[in-house]
């Protein structure tokens, strides 16, 4: 019996191990790249420019293509099934017949960010049997082939962030396997096709930030597979698509920034699961509806900037999801209702709300904006219970008293704080010692007093510090200097006084962009290395982008830039104009209104970014620096109200001045020469006679005229006349007419 066992237990040992040796002798079952995938591949690769790029690196004759980067084959028959090469830098154009389009069993194609130019080929239509296209995050110009529509098995269509022109062709509506159709970023437009309602196994589709301009279809009810839906950044038409949230899968919904008009309603809502709905920047009206709290898994509602009249809805307290409310810019009044300081984010700002409904709970927002609206009363003590808050925005209200000590304990997370254009009084508290992440502080237009607070030498992230507008009286905070973040300081019409210099403090404020210490009581001389230091006003950042992107939250940078920009008062011209936006090439220094005497410091004309210079109303003698003349961007100089001595000679010549010159000595004695090459000067009879001077046809009069508010006038700070006493001067060849689009004004 034991014996027998044992031969049992012998002849299963070596089955298993004869089998184990057949497996492990027997070849993968593996073919390898036919060699026309792996030819029509390596032509490919050569239609481009030689690269570095690791993904082509695997590349050769000499490996089996099948094991290249990026491509997968078919086990059975070794064809190119699969290529991605999102990332690659391929830096030219698909040929029009390229190799590409020989690999005919292709079910999966990615050549996102891979730098392609020029226009898709119509061949792409050839590859039949491909079911995701990714083409997104490129170059492409042109139209949408139609040949497009052959893909006939495609489940994924995304080509969005390129530069795509023209109507989307109707043949994409012979896609009716389509999932995912991501067209957006791009310059599409016209109407949605009739046959769009075809795509009925849709979950994915997004046309945003193109130039659409139609109406939605009226019935999109047959979209049962439907889960994002986003047309925001267009011009699209019409009513609220109210059949839309009849879909039960639906998700995510963005009509932001288009033209869509009247009130909204939710009737016969199946869209349970919805979590995020945006209809911010448009025209819809009438109050925010009951039926908002059908969506009881909502997330994120943004209704911002459109015309919502009456109170926020009770019922909204069923969205017991809801963390992050976009309401600012609408027409909405009453109380605030207590149940929203539940939320993370809460933007109300630019409405008409006046009190707050009392809460028990402890709250957890992180972002608040109240601005604009119309609460009044002392500062809102509750607000010292918020732990958590990253941004705080009461400006623009009816605010009084003083601001409390105990707003230490909210402020310790603090990157945004705006108090601005209230009526807060008394002393300033000094409670920033802990606020290290602190980017803005902006508490001007009030009645502030007292000493500036020292403790924001601790704020190391300070970008913009606006005190303007107070009564705070103190010396200058010169420590403010090493602050390697500042960018824009504003202490105007406050009572500061003393030296704005002193021999043994480091100047410091190699960051500084926008200065304005005017009217206050600052006396003394400047050195003249004074402004050495200021080193971003001698380079220039390139773009248009705004200097103070105080973000809520990053995403809400994208979504309402209008919420995110400071504003800030400076005297333009002589006009003071509140702007909203600070462009990162504009710099500017404004001291005027003080006692600062001596001379002018010649180091001022190393800050060669300098658009706007006023050092009017001081005591400034001697003559005008001769560095002045580095200047080049100087849009607006006034050195008005002071003692300078006057220059016998100045040179106006070869720039693009306009006008008329001014009837005053000083310019009638100048010899001709120094007005020549000024195209659009006019009045010159007296200094250089008749016959040289053309006369000024009334169209250029007209175009003068209305052009006279919107350019620099050449003239603006020439002549101004104390008792007897030259106040000012146009230098040589710095003032040429700059449109003001550094300064976007009021856009509020």
């Amino acid at each position: 019996m034991i014996r027998n066992h044992c031969y049992f237990f012998c002849g299963i040992v070596t089955i298993y191990f004869s089998l184990l040796i057949r497996a492990l002798a027997s070849p993968t079952l593996h073919f390898n790249c036919r060699n026309d995938q792996r030819d029509a591949l390596l032509e490919f690769r050569d239609e481009f420019p030689p690269t570095d790029d690791s993904n082509l690196s695997s590349w050769n004759k000499s490996s089996d293509c099948c094991l290249w980067n990026g491509v997968t084959c078919n086990d059975k028959s070794g064809q190119v099934i699969s290529l991605g090469l999102h990332d690659t830098s391929l830096n030219s154009s698909l040929k029009t017949n390229s190799s590409l389009f020989r690999l005919h069993n292709l079910r999966h194609l990615n050549l996102a960010g891979c730098d392609l130019r020029g226009e898709i080929p119509g061949l792409i239509g050839n590859l039949n049997h491909l079911r995701y296209l990714s083409l997104e995050y490129n170059y492409l110009i042109g139209v949408i082939p139609i040949s497009i529509g052959n893909l006939s098995r495609l489940t994924n269509l995304e080509l969005f962030a390129n530069d795509l022109e023209g109507e989307i062709p109707t043949s994409i509506g012979n896609l009716n396997e389509l999932r995912v159709m991501s067209l957006d970023h791009n310059s599409l437009g016209g109407n949605i096709p009739i046959w769009f309602t075809n795509l009925t196994k849709l979950s994915q589709f997004s046309l945003r930030s193109n130039n659409f301009t139609s109406t939605l279809p009226l019935d999109m009810s047959g979209f049962h597979n439907l889960e994002l839906f986003d047309v925001a950044y267009n011009s699209f038409l019409g009513p609220f698509p109210k059949s839309l949230f009849s879909l039960p899968l639906l998700q995510s919904v963005d009509l932001g920034v288009n033209q869509f008009m009247g009130p909204i309603e939710f009737v016969n809502t199946s869209s349970s699961k919805l979590q995020f709905l945006s209809l911010h920047q448009n025209r819809f009206d009438g109050p925010i509806p009951e039926s908002i709290s059908k969506f009881l898994n909502l997330r994120r509602l943004y209704f911002s900037q459109n015309n919502f009249t009456g109170p926020v809805p009770k019922s909204m307290s069923k969205l017991v999801d809801l963390n992050d409310l976009q309401l600012s810019n609408n027409k909405l009044e009453g109380e605030v209702p207590g149940f929203l300081w539940r939320m993370n984010t809460m933007m109300i700002s630019h409405n008409s709300f006046s009190s707050f409904e009392k809460f028990s709970r402890e709250s957890s927002i992180q972002m608040l904006d109240l601005s604009s609206n119309s609460f009044r009363g002392p500062f809102p003590n509750w607000i010292c219970k918020l732990k958590w808050l990253s941004v705080l925005d009461l400006s623009n209200n009816l605010f009084n008293g003083s601001i409390p000590t105990c707003l230490r304990n909210s402020i310790v997370y603090l990157l945004d704080l705006s108090l601005r254009n209230n009526s807060f009084s008394r002393v300033l508290p000094d409670i920033f010692d802990g606020v290290t992440s602190l980017r803005l502080f902006d508490v001007s237009q009030n009645q502030l007093e007292g000493k500036f607070p020292k403790s924001l030498i601790h704020c190391k992230s300070l970008q913009l510090v606006n005190v303007g507008g107070n009564k705070i009286k103190d010396t200058f905070p010169s420590w403010l200097g090493s602050l390697p973040s500042l960018n824009v300081l504003s202490l105007r019409s406050n009572k500061f006084y003393g030296r704005l210099y002193h021999p043994h403090v480091s100047i410091g404020f190699q960051s500084l962009r926008v200065v304005d210490v005017s009217h206050n009581d600052f006396t003394g001389t400047l050195p003249p290395h004074y402004f050495s230091s200021w080193r971003e006003m001698t380079m220039l950042n390139q773009g248009t982008d705004y200097m103070v992107n105080f973000m809520k939250g990053s995403r809400y940078m994208l979504l309402f830039p209008e919420s995110i920009f400071r504003s800030m008062e400076m005297v333009i011209k002589g006009v003071e104009t509140n702007f909203e936006r600070i462009r990162q090439d504009f710099r500017a220094i404004d001291f005027s209104g003080n006692k600062i005497y001596g001379k002018i410091p010649e180091s001022i004309g190393f800050l060669k970014e300098l658009r706007l210079l006023n050092l009017s109303g001081n005591a400034f003698t001697s003559d005008i620096p001769r560095s002045l003349a580095n200047l080049t961007d100087l849009e607006a100089l006034d050195l008005s109200i002071n003692y300078i001595s006057f220059l016998s000679y100045v040179n106006f010549s070869h720039n693009l001045l306009q006008g008329p010159v001014p009837r005053s000595t000083q310019f009638q004695r100048q010899k001709c020469s120094s007005f020549l090459d000024n195209p659009g000067l006019y009045g010159l009879e007296e200094i250089c006679g008749e016959r040289h001077v053309p006369s000024p046809t009334s169209q250029q009069a007209v175009k003068y005229s209305e052009a006279k508010e919107r350019m620099i006038n050449w003239v603006a700070a020439a002549i101004a006349y104390g008792p007897g006493i030259l106040c000012g001067l146009v230098i040589g060849h710095i003032f040429t007419s700059h449109n003001q689009e550094w300064f976007p004004k009021n856009l509020g």
